[in-house]
């Protein structure tokens, strides 16, 4: 006859006295958000939710461990390439917990969870990005994080562990690359805002040019009135000359208006403060061939 002996193993500090005593009670104390793995003789027999619990060591009975069942969170960086040859850092964080159903899977089925979840994020993301540009992969980032949370899902439900959350949460490609597609970026934005200021100052021109065009005609308009008034002045003063000095041809009365003109002008000039010197024949003869230049001038206007 074989007789069995159960060793309890001695714990490597001195318990605190409420453990010591807990342990000769044979009580044990889950935490909240805890679930503890019971075990006798080494074999699984129950999982012990939050509370005060009886575990008769004298027995069989031990806690083999704890198993918290808070979110818990895992940030993965993995380096992959994408479509346009384009190295990048992806970061992904996976929020994840255990199930206090599958407590047991989730305690025994897994030694370590964290590399396991690596694992098949590497392996989503290596098997994604590859497919997509690099511009594409940024704006696709919510359809990897799908695909992501998918195959976790699909893969650590059997290991009693539940998938709250998967977040892509950094796309960094090289430093080089970061720094073209900001150049590019920046030529873009020059180049429609050089095309801009082009269409802006073709605006101002044919402003301009409009503005000069109706300048000079409402020019013309005036100088055409200045003209006709000066014609319809001398005619008056040729005709009231003509009345009150018998004997008087056109002629003369034509000389003498230019003549008075003439010393007008004179005097106008003579009195201007920035006027330019002028160079001009002068003397009673000269008036005269001037009156006569005037006079073959508008007749041959007139014959023409």
């Amino acid at each position: 006859m074989y007789l069995l002996h159960h060793v309890i193993p001695l714990p490597a500090t001195i318990p605190h006295s409420d453990h010591i005593m807990g342990n000769l009670l044979c009580l044990a104390q889950v935490d909240q958000s805890t679930v503890a793995i019971k075990e006798t003789f080494g074999k699984f027999d129950d999982v012990l939710e939050p509370g005060c619990h009886c575990v008769p060591w004298i027995f069989g009975s031990q806690i083999a461990g704890h198993l918290t069942l808070r979110v818990q969170q895992l940030d993965v960086k993995c380096e992959t390439k994408t479509k346009d040859n384009v190295f990048v850092n992806v970061v992904a964080s996976i929020q994840y917990r255990a199930l206090s159903e599958k407590a047991s899977d989730a305690y025994y089925k897994l030694s370590n969870t964290r590399a396991q979840i690596q694992a098949y994020v590497f392996d989503v993301i290596r098997a994604s990005v590859p497919k997509l540009n690099l511009d594409d992969t940024f704006e696709q980032k919510n359809d990897i994080a799908k695909a992501v949370e998918d195959e976790l899902e699909k893969a650590m439900s059997a290991y009693g562990f539940e998938i709250v959350q998967t977040l892509i949460v950094d796309i960094e490609p090289d430093e080089h690359v970061k720094r073209a597609m900001n150049e590019i970026n920046a030529a873009a934005r020059l180049r429609m805002a050089a095309t801009e200021k082009a269409e802006a100052e073709k605006i101002l021109q044919i402003k301009r040019a409009e503005g000069e065009a109706e300048s000079k005609y409402l020019s013309g308009l005036g100088i055409a009135r200045q003209r006709q008034a000066i014609v319809d002045g001398l005619r008056d003063s040729v005709l009231g000359f003509s009345v009150n000095v018998p004997g008087t041809t056109a002629k003369d009365v034509m000389d003498m208006v230019l003549v008075t003109q003439y010393f007008d002008t004179m005097k106008e000039i003579g009195a201007a403060s920035k006027s330019s010197a002028v160079f001009i024949p002068h003397g009673p003869g000269a008036v005269r061939d001037v009156a006569a230049q005037i006079r073959d001038g508008l007749l041959q206007g007139n014959s023409a």
